[in-house]
């Protein structure tokens, strides 16, 4: 993950993975175990990205006696820090080493290859109560020509971006955020920050930045290819030479010649801790489960407000956000998925893991809240974004159950994408994409930080885009999309 990501996605990261964000250069966990135990319990290995809690030990302790009672199995979690995860797996995959549980990465591509288990059949039988639970755009998401193969994590299906605000810069100078809808709302209220408070950042944008315009992306926000979520849907278009991108980036351009963003915002990887006082606005993505700017004032420490800038929204992205899959070449392929089940539907099971041991980090309140206690640490338990269902979680005393009730709500109301679901086969145009992922390095970081003038470059990366193959995975793209949703209807 990118430095720059632990800023612009707190929400999911700071705040639900607490401490596991660190990247590491080798495998941690029991390296000695095998998958399958000498006598007649099974060991499943599992791989996990980030850092090892602390208390490994400990937590895998108390949690495989829980396991190997409901289901007669036992788990191995080896983790792979976050700069090493994708790398090392693609070498895990490609060479066939066994094993049975990952999170998964390259989902669609390693998918199509065959790398995965068929779960398809599995889910509704060996993984009924956790399956049955899942929001449909989940299944959606993570169905690849007509299978599913992976069983996500029921946590935020939709996604929304907001604008994020130090409150106590808002109180201080009696700021007004509640007309705050796009980029350019917020012009105003930097140009105070900037005079009042030289030292602090107005807007906090760096490396790996990206505007939101109002397009869902088909191949990921780094690509020109996405359909535009206020005009036809129907068309896959170029997202980088609509009006919506192009005022976005103007906006930004503007921002940066007044002072607002850093003059070294494209290639610096300076972080604006989120608990700190060295910025004034950023960006966040929230979700359901952040139950507003509730969880994201927990994380900061101090108290934070947003407003929203895109409408909650279900995508293919969110759906596959942390998916797990099994080996097609495993050998406890109906045990792992009957680990899956019961890990995403035991609430002790999955408490004890995520909140950490109860009694030293947590206590119970109630039938479904916890209360931290002085043992909750960083890097003494694990994330809840990317282990299990977050809807069994106990939540803080704090939330309310008309916050529950919101967050369900919320879920229930947030729309589709017109492309969730949406799987390009990019078998034919290889070449083209990465030629035109070639191009688009050159001008992401300058356009989406404001240092590039979009009306000059713009129009020249559209060129390059062009004479890179464009035009032809654009016509495949459309081709097969237009067969995607006839099949839909």
């Amino acid at each position: 993950m990118k430095k720059w990501s632990k800023v612009v996605a707190t929400s999911l990261v700071t705040v639900l993975a607490v401490g596991a964000l660190a990247g590491c250069g080798s495998l941690s966990g029991d390296k000695k175990a095998k998958t399958t135990d000498k006598g007649d319990t099974p060991t499943l290995l599992m791989y996990q990205i980030g850092d090892k809690p602390k208390n490994y030990d400990q937590l895998m302790e108390i949690a495989n006696k829980r396991i190997e009672d409901k289901i007669g199995a036992k788990v191995n979690i080896q983790y792979i820090g976050w700069g090493d995860y994708e790398q090392k797996m693609s070498v895990i995959v490609s060479s066939g080493e066994n094993y049975d549980i990952a999170l998964a990465k390259n989902y669609v591509t390693n998918a199509q290859k065959g790398a995965y288990a068929d779960l398809t059949k599995l889910l509704p039988e060996k993984a009924e109560a956790a399956y049955k639970m899942l929001d449909e755009s989940y299944i959606k998401g993570n169905t690849i020509d007509g299978k599913m193969y992976a069983f996500p994590v029921n946590a935020n299906i939709f996604s929304q971006q907001m604008l994020t605000f130090n409150k106590k810069f808002v109180d201080k100078y009696n700021l007004d955020i509640s007309k705050v809808k796009t980029y350019a709302d917020v012009e105003p209220l930097l140009e105070t920050i900037k005079e009042k408070e030289p030292k602090v950042m107005p807007i906090a944008v760096g490396q790996g930045f990206r505007a939101e315009a109002g397009f869902d992306f088909a191949l990921g926000n780094g690509l020109p290819f996405g359909v535009d979520l206020n005009g036809d849907t129907k068309k896959i278009i170029n997202p980088f030479e609509e009006k919506g991108m192009m005022t976005a980036y103007q906006t930004l351009h503007d921002f940066y010649k007044a002072g607002y963003i850093a003059k070294d915002a494209s290639t610096s990887n300076t972080e604006y801790p989120l608990d700190s006082s060295t910025w004034f606005a950023r960006q966040e993505t929230q979700g359901p489960f952040d139950y507003g700017d509730t969880i994201l004032t927990q994380a900061a420490g101090q108290e934070l407000v947003s407003k929203a800038i895109s409408v909650p929204l279900k995508t293919t992205q969110a759906a596959q956000m942390a998916s797990f899959v099994v080996s097609s070449g495993s050998k406890n392929i109906d045990k792992s998925v009957e680990f899956l089940g019961l890990l995403n539907s035991d609430p002790e099971l999955l408490n004890g893991l995520v909140l950490g041991v109860e009694g030293e980090a947590w206590e119970k309140v109630g039938d479904d809240r916890s209360k931290l206690l002085e043992g909750y640490q960083p890097n003494m338990h694990m994330a809840a974004w990317n282990t299990a269902n977050n809807k069994i979680l106990y939540a803080d005393e704090t939330i309310t159950d008309k916050q529950i009730e919101a967050r369900d709500k919320s879920i229930e109301d947030a729309i589709e994408s017109p492309i969730l679901g949406f799987v390009f086969n990019t078998e034919t145009v290889k070449n083209e994409i990465s030629n035109l992922n070639n191009v688009m390095s050159q001008y992401l970081d300058g356009l989406n930080t404001g240092t590039l003038d979009p009306t000059v470059a713009v129009p020249e990366m559209n060129k390059k885009l062009e004479t890179a193959g464009f035009s032809k995975v654009q016509k495949e793209m459309q081709k097969q999309y237009d067969a995607f949703m006839a099949e839909a209807k």
